[in-house]
């Protein structure tokens, strides 16, 4: 099972739309995959209705160790997308892993209990510096970073996201690597001249680093994505096709370009995702 966290330190750069849509558009490939929300504002918990809804969710995963499936996962309308739902709203799981002996390797520890099930865990998470964000980060093998081209994002990416993940380089020392970062371009409005500035600013920034990729696919800025949303559906099977207006790649384009570069391993199964993938 492959363990990928969507993570910023700053909030609206669009880390539950992508988590979303990648986890829908996976899922549609014939791929296993588990959402984790641990989000405490739950938008990743209502994105897609629920064909069966568990009586737990995350705070009792993460405070109370339970992994009992039938518990915790909840079902999507999405066949092969389960959910493990957010129901921390008090914010209460941020405390009790601070004084936790375990605390930020508690999700890492119970990993093993979902690996035969799945073949995929997407971890949406908290849009600001936190225990939980990283706890999710020490769990995973992989951190998916949305960062949308404006230049106080690209600020924050150096003294937030950058930051965290080289104060957790001491833990190296108990044999645990912090995975390496993929940064993905969102929400680009690609006519804009700053914009365009700002992405080969990045780009060359990082061009010589060994653990942070730019990634090549690069999100538009579309309406369709919020119409998505508002339907519950994943965008590749709301724009699967390019507008005759527009010579720029569809959604579904798009979204199997960007689970590709991630899952090159899956390409042959992502490369025939249908938007015609049943519900359950």
């Amino acid at each position: 099972m492959r363990v990928v966290s969507v993570v910023s330190t700053k909030g609206g750069v669009g880390k539950t739309t992508v988590a979303a849509n990648l986890g829908g558009l996976l899922a549609d490939a014939g791929l296993r995959v588990l959402l984790l929300d641990l989000d405490s504002q739950p938008t990743l918990s209502s994105y897609y209705a629920l064909s069966r809804k568990a009586v737990a969710g995350a705070y009792e995963l993460i405070a109370l160790n339970l992994t009992e499936p039938e518990q915790i996962i909840s079902e999507t309308v999405i066949a092969g997308l389960d959910l493990i739902i957010s129901n921390d709203d008090q914010g209460q799981l941020d405390a009790l892993l601070l004084h936790a002996p375990d605390g930020r390797l508690r999700l890492r520890n119970l990993l093993d209990k979902f690996r035969p099930g799945y073949d995929l865990l997407l971890i949406d998470t908290q849009g600001a510096r936190s225990v939980l964000l990283e706890m999710a980060i020490l769990a995973s093998d992989l951190a998916l970073s949305p960062i949308t081209p404006e230049m106080l994002a690209a600020r924050e990416l150096r003294r937030g996201t950058l930051k965290l993940l080289s104060e957790l380089e001491p833990f190296r020392h108990l044999g645990i690597t912090p995975p390496p970062l993929r940064l993905l371009l969102n929400q680009v409005n690609s006519i804009r001249v700053d914009t365009r500035m700002i992405i080969r600013g990045l780009r060359e920034t990082f061009a010589g680093a060994t653990n942070i990729l730019v990634l090549d696919t690069v999100i538009p800025d579309r309406v369709a994505y919020l119409n998505a949303a508002s339907l519950g559906l994943p965008i590749h099977r709301i724009e699967a096709h390019r507008s005759r207006e527009r010579r720029s790649p569809s959604a579904l384009e798009t979204m199997q370009a960007l689970a590709i570069e991630l899952f090159p391993e899956w390409g042959e199964a992502i490369s025939t995702a249908s938007k015609y993938a049943k519900v359950r």
